[in-house]
């Protein structure tokens, strides 16, 4: 039986961010494949991680600048090593070549962090992005390291796509598009749901821990709320998110009908019963799992171009995309009023859903992949020179201060 190992930044929490449903995803994959799958983390524990054992994944605690990694990844010997962002690659990928040569080591990047982080810093510095802002990206310098040291990387957004080969110069056969993967919508299932008049109020959903999602709360607390309800006064907006601060929960105000309610229990639920999503995100990176979660549930969406970027193609989307505040605004009114556009916009999520996101579209060719990627692994390898450059510079500088902070803890 082949192995794999995921080694992950957290323990995976699927009903408390998209990247815990990521993670889930591509362990299903592996294990559709047959594999036995190890997952091991430096992290803690947490309250909501799911339960691996349930899903016959075998739970590792692992140590950071510990040689007792080493001894850990030499016995198990994994056919392949699946590192969970660029920090986790950077961490322990140099242990993995030293002690696994042979074994395919594939780097999940959830979103592009040097994309997220020039946008985030642009847009505090109240300026326009321009992706001459990712040459000068200080995490850039690392994530297009990590990448390059990799067989292969797994990336969600196509216009992320496009970044890595177009600004970075990644050649291509280091890099494969697999988004987050939806079942496919039947009509069964779209009559099941809740109809137009059963749905109530505004909804958005967010992990807390996620900059971004935090500051759309703000800009809905602050700026759209406010002119919404103007024009919709019994109208509610109820914010749930995981690990809410003081400060998130400071903007609870039950007398404008703007509820912080944290961790939904049930999260497609809770959209499910939503007539609207607001999704007003002002940077980021990736693909919103949110938005493919408002698809799922038949609840229509308003969100900026950075909230749809790369999610629908050349179809239109499942309500409206309007950076500007007042348009956002009209679109959401609409979108709660009008039944007519709310029906269409249900169905063109399920239409981006079905044609864009069906695990029946990508995990063949994920399969044709990783089987392709073993058939060639050493020319593969030989074709990336500068990634066998970063490769030697790393067991020269990482792999030294990692065994320094490793004897100076003792």
């Amino acid at each position: 039986m082949k192995k794999l190992l995921v080694i992950g930044f957290v323990w995976p929490e699927p009903n408390s961010s998209a990247a815990g449903s990521r993670m889930m995803q591509l362990i299903g994959l592996f294990q559709k494949l047959g594999y036995e799958i190890t997952f091991a983390s430096a992290a803690q524990d947490s309250e909501y991680m799911i339960d691996l054992s349930e899903f016959g994944i075998h739970k590792v605690a692992i140590r950071l600048n510990d040689s007792s990694f080493d001894e850990f990844v030499k016995a198990l010997q994994p056919n392949v090593v699946l590192f969970d962002r660029f920090m986790i690659e950077e961490q322990f990928g140099w242990r993995v070549i030293e002690n696994c040569p042979n074994t395919v080591r594939i780097l999940d990047t959830e979103d592009l962090h040097c994309l997220r982080l020039a946008r985030q810093k642009a847009f505090k510095q109240n300026r326009p992005f321009s992706l001459e802002d990712l040459l000068v990206e200080e995490v850039a310098k690392r994530e297009i390291a990590s990448i390059l040291r990799c067989d292969l990387t797994l990336m969600v957004s196509e216009f992320e796509m496009d970044v890595l080969q177009n600004v970075f110069k990644i050649d291509a056969s280091l890099l494969f598009y697999l988004p987050i993967l939806s079942d496919a919508i039947e009509a069964s299932f779209v009559n099941e749901l809740p109809s137009y008049e059963e749905r109530e109020g505004f909804v958005f959903i967010g992990n807390f821990l996620h900059e971004p999602n935090w500051n759309c709360v703000q800009y809905l607390k602050e700026t759209i709320w406010p002119k919404i309800l103007q024009k919709l006064p019994n109208a509610t907006l109820k914010i749930y998110g995981a690990y809410p601060s003081q400060k998130v929960l400071q903007l609870h105000h039950p007398k404008t009908n703007f509820f912080i309610l944290g961790r939904a229990e049930d999260a497609q639920k809770v959209v499910q019963q939503s007539k609207v999503v607001l999704a007003p995100l002002r940077f980021g990176a990736g693909i919103k799992g949110k938005l493919l979660e408002a698809m799922q549930t038949g609840t229509p969406s308003v969100t900026t171009t950075i909230g749809a970027e790369s999610m629908q193609g050349d179809l239109p989307w499942n309500g409206f995309v309007n950076d500007a505040v007042e348009d956002f605004v009209d679109a959401s009114v609409q979108l709660y009023e009008d039944k007519s556009s709310w029906l269409t916009s249900q169905q063109n999520g399920f239409t981006i859903l079905n044609q864009r996101y069906q695990k029946g579209l990508f995990e063949s060719i994920f399969v044709e992949r990783l089987q392709y990627l073993f058939s060639i692994i050493e020319e593969h390898r030989l074709n990336n020179f500068y990634g066998a450059l970063l490769q030697h510079h790393t067991l020269a500088s990482t792999k030294y201060m990692s065994k320094w902070i490793e004897a100076k803890n003792k």
